[in-house]
């Protein structure tokens, strides 16, 4: 019995892992999406249908936040992304643009528990009739914003800089534009918001605390999804590209990769569905500090990347088919536990 202890744990680590963590449901949520936490006891919450609600995390008490964003929840569209920072609230949405059309748009509100009166500061355009490939999340680096603005289906937008879909922005905090942008060096073509393209459905984006750069995790189509770097006036080649991935048809893409575009850190074919990530610091994991957390939605699993060596980078299933479709993941600002939203919950893992 022993031998075959070893083994299972050999074969499948996620079953030795998961039993050193407890897992304790928050609250119940109809289709969260996005999280950021006020204060050591607070965390706000987006729910995909529109709602904005504000979350005790010890008495479990639930307030609805009040807001005036023109969304329209259309497939995968609906309220996304959502971000806190110096008494402001950032939030990623798809806005309605009239006759079934909508695009990526970022508005920005002060914060308030009561009522949130956002400005939009960016729109990605063409606006677009689809429901498909929104991204999208939002990075705080010093004074400027990242966002991650998907290729809603349509494939080869994503190299074409003159529009926004399937790219990553960044915009100074009140919606301006970076003298610096690819645009003002040498991609006079670019739109003036782009930093990257080559996107095709970016859920995943987040500062690292230790090095300072934009991590993301990308959807793949048939295969291909992968955890990479943001970097400046690159492209990661969707849909020349294929990242190991086919069509949904089985038909090929195009290569892995190949030189003159961006190489993904870390790839998974077949997909795992890659969601949100985080570079974990913090005292209740602290032997994760530095490694990436990369949750999952088709998989329902945590994945841990071991990648200060990109040359060896090490991949552990820290679990599966513990708590969901994992969407989100916050780290606690003062403990370091770790929130999801999966399902349609808000979970806490922390150590037994």
């Amino acid at each position: 019995m022993k031998i075959l202890f070893i083994l299972l744990i050999f074969v499948f680590p996620n079953l030795a892992n998961a039993k050193n963590f407890d897992f304790k449901k928050i609250v119940d949520l109809k289709d969260p999406w996005g999280s950021t936490f006020i204060d050591e006891n607070n965390i706000l919450i987006t729910e995909k249908s529109g709602f904005i609600k504000l979350v005790n995390i010890n008495n479990k008490n639930i307030d609805l936040i009040n807001h005036n964003l023109n969304f329209l929840e259309h497939g995968q569209g609906g309220l996304l992304d959502i971000l806190f920072k110096d008494n402001f609230v950032y939030i990623s949405y798809s806005e309605n643009r009239g006759d079934w059309k909508t695009s990526t748009s970022i508005a920005k509100a002060t914060f308030n528990n009561k009522n949130l009166t956002f400005k939009n500061i960016f729109q990605a355009n063409p606006p677009i009739d689809s429901g498909y490939h929104f991204g999208s999340r939002l990075a705080i680096k010093d004074n400027y914003l990242f966002a991650s603005a998907g290729e809603r289906g349509q494939g080869m937008i994503a190299q074409d800089p003159t529009k926004h879909p399937g790219s990553i922005i960044r915009i100074n905090l009140d919606g301006s534009i970076p003298k610096d942008n690819p645009k003002f060096n040498d991609k006079p073509d670019w739109l003036p918001e782009i930093f990257q393209i080559g996107i095709r459905n970016p859920q995943g984006l987040v500062l690292s605390p230790f090095d300072g750069k934009i991590y993301m995790s990308n959807h793949g189509a048939r295969g291909g999804d992968w955890f990479g770097e943001a970097k400046k006036g690159e492209n990661y080649g969707w849909k020349i590209l294929g990242w190991g991935g086919t069509n949904y048809s089985g038909i090929p893409i195009g290569p892995k990769w190949k030189p003159g575009f961006t190489k993904a850190i870390h790839y998974w074919v077949p997909s795992i569905a890659t969601s949100a990530i985080t570079i974990y610091k913090g005292e209740e994991f602290s032997e994760w500090n530095g490694h990436a957390l990369v949750t999952s939605l088709k998989d329902k699993s945590l994945r841990k990347l071991i990648f200060d060596d990109l040359t060896n980078v090490k991949e552990d299933i820290i679990f599966k088919n513990e708590i969901g479709r994992i969407r989100d993941i916050q780290v606690h600002p003062n403990s370091g536990k770790i929130f999801f939203l999966a399902g349609d919950s808000l979970w806490l893992m922390e150590k037994n």
